[in-house]
């Protein structure tokens, strides 16, 4: 059975195009490991995303979509992103385990981002007025939601250290 691409209702197709860049992200991490790149190469690029990517992605959903806290669909999102923040935390101050907190970083964002993919925002999207979705959409469209990158060290291309 073919699987067919997920149709993201344009309000928040700034978020789902976002979510295309977390998923680079953890492939990017867990190919910096199989590869044997240096835990410092990994932690800059950590350092980068996260800042650049992650806190303001996060910060968006939890201000416009997530506004109902009682939803069970809600709460579990929520939770996910505090596992999230403690994991780039534990990274930036030099308390992760590598590779397996970078490994399970990868794992846990990968599956949350599927998560809202697949089951949060279809379910917010039915649930949500039309107009509460345009007055999201409307704010997404002014700020800055970008998939692009601007770093330069592609560790995840390097041949593997010896």
């Amino acid at each position: 059975m073919e699987k067919k691409p997920i149709k993201r209702s344009e309000q928040i197709q700034p978020l789902s195009r976002e979510h295309h860049a977390t998923l680079l992200f953890c492939w990017k991490i867990e190919e910096g490991v199989k590869r044997g790149i240096e835990k410092e190469r990994i932690d800059r690029y950590a350092g980068y995303f996260y800042p650049e990517h992650v806190v303001g992605h996060f910060a968006s959903e939890e201000k416009l979509l997530f506004t109902d806290r009682q939803d069970p669909k809600v709460r579990t999102a929520l939770m996910q992103h505090e596992t999230i923040r403690e994991f780039f935390e534990k990274i930036q101050e030099g308390r992760a385990n590598f590779p397996n907190d970078y490994l399970s970083l990868a794992a846990l964002l990968r599956s949350h981002t599927r998560y809202e993919e697949r089951d949060l925002f279809p379910h917010l999207e039915q649930t949500l007025p039309p107009d509460e979705l345009d007055r999201i959409g409307t704010i997404l469209n002014l700020e800055e939601h970008t998939a692009e990158e601007q770093y330069n060290d592609e560790f995840w291309r390097d041949a593997k250290s010896q």
